[in-house]
């Protein structure tokens, strides 16, 4: 088999861990990412200056540059319906269509599958208006969740510790043009994130990660698209990971089936693992970030083959796991998510054992970086073991000097402490 060309869409540091990925691998030729970031050059990554949402521009490249097929990175594209167009110029694209990424663009779309295909999930109930929403807060009491219905790049979704909090919100999330909102009951237990990648009702679980969403260490501060991941899970129990895939998994698939969703694509289970068993808390239509860039690393399986049957209609390899535990922290920009800081001089980031850069959020050029805002890149720790993994990684970061960025220092102590 001739090598190939493949293109992935998006920007940030899940894209760059995915084109790394799949530059990998022995069957393909040249990796394209539109638009990219100036750090992909690191990693022999050519960049395309094409916006996600530039359809016709992005099929014209792919039938130009004889891509094989293209991996879609960002939920927006695909709630836009990136993925029904490609199909209709005869090309190749892994993702769901606009109405199954619904799943990830409407709170309530996906609460309403859930409910129909009997996925176990926070007792919830979704409102159009202020008055009805504020009337309900008191049916669930202390913390109460708060979500806003559409897509706000991880960050729509409040937990309300008191009455105050919560009718702020509520009117905070209608005032800002949101047409519904949904309030949930509030969950208890350690969250996980499972990714599927599916073709159509056949599936394969990917390694699993745990993400870290809140800004400041101890999980404080306010919800961000996330500070940190690591994998494997050593605390996570074989019977608890297979209780989530019998429970959750399996009828989520069934559901996809009986829907007609002809879904080819990842699926991401946001997942808490309650006292009376697994729950979801959210579905995302596409790989996340940061776990992708923890959790790729860590295949002995061919990204390309795995893709290339999905979207062929072959029977996709077994997922094989590597044994070595990866750990990455964020390096945002001061003052992110609220008011991040621009324009800071980034690096020099020299070269260390173990340690790898998937960059994000980065302008200028490879030798003379500066910070674009928010979630600038992350450096990454793979080891024998989680603890040296996360060791290495702080300690790189230690020696930097970055004066205006931040990250947590907590990263990966839920599975060690």
């Amino acid at each position: 088999m001739s090598k190939q060309n493949v293109l992935v869409i998006g920007a940030g540091g899940r894209e760059f861990a995915i084109a790394k990925a799949l530059k990998q691998s022995p069957q393909v030729a040249e990796v394209y990412c539109a638009p990219g970031n100036v750090g992909m050059a690191s990693v022999g990554v050519q960049t395309v200056p094409l916006a996600e949402n530039d359809f016709a521009g992005l099929i014209d490249f792919a039938q130009t540059h004889q891509v094989a097929w293209t991996f879609v990175g960002p939920e927006t594209a695909l709630v836009d319906g990136i993925v029904d167009e490609f199909h209709q110029a005869g090309l190749k694209i892994l993702g769901p269509t606009a109405r199954a990424a619904q799943l990830e663009g409407s709170k309530d779309y996906a609460l309403n599958f859930m409910n129909k295909y009997g996925v176990p999930t926070a007792k919830h109930t979704t409102y159009d208006n202020a008055t009805a929403a504020l009337a309900a807060v008191a049916q669930y009491g202390f913390p109460l969740v708060i979500k806003a219905n559409g897509l706000e790049g991880g960050k729509g979704v409040v937990i309300a510790p008191d009455q105050a909090k919560a009718e702020t919100t509520i009117k905070e999330m209608f005032a800002a043009g949101q047409d519904r909102l949904v309030l949930e009951e509030c969950l208890t237990g350690p969250e996980y994130s499972l990714f599927v990648l599916i073709e159509n009702g056949q599936y394969r679980i990917l390694p699993m990660a745990q993400d870290h969403k809140r800004a400041y260490d101890g999980d404080q501060g306010p919800n961000t698209g996330g500070m940190g991941a690591y994998s494997p899970l050593p605390q996570l129990a074989p019977a608890d990971r297979q209780r989530m895939i019998d429970e959750v998994v399996e009828p989520t698939i069934q559901g996809l089936i009986a829907g007609g969703y002809h879904y080819h694509g990842i699926l991401y289970i946001g997942l808490m693992l309650t006292p009376t068993g697994p729950k979801v808390i959210e579905y995302n239509v596409r790989l996340g970030d940061p776990e992708t860039q923890v959790i790729l690393p860590r295949l002995a399986t061919d990204l390309f083959e795995l893709v290339d049957a999905c979207l062929n209609d072959r029977e996709m390899p077994v997922i094989e796991e590597k044994a070595e535990a990866v750990l990455g922290v964020v390096l945002a920009a001061k003052g992110y998510p609220q008011a991040p800081v621009h324009g800071q001089a980034l690096g020099p980031f020299p070269e260390a054992p173990g340690i790898a850069i998937d960059y994000a959020n980065v302008a200028g050029s490879l030798d003379a970086l500066t910070g674009a805002g928010g979630r600038l890149l992350m450096v990454i720790g793979t080891a024998t073991k989680l603890a040296t993994a996360q060791r290495q990684v702080y300690d790189y970061l230690a020696k930097l000097d970055e004066p205006a960025c931040e990250y947590r220092h907590d990263i990966g102590d839920k599975a060690l402490k």
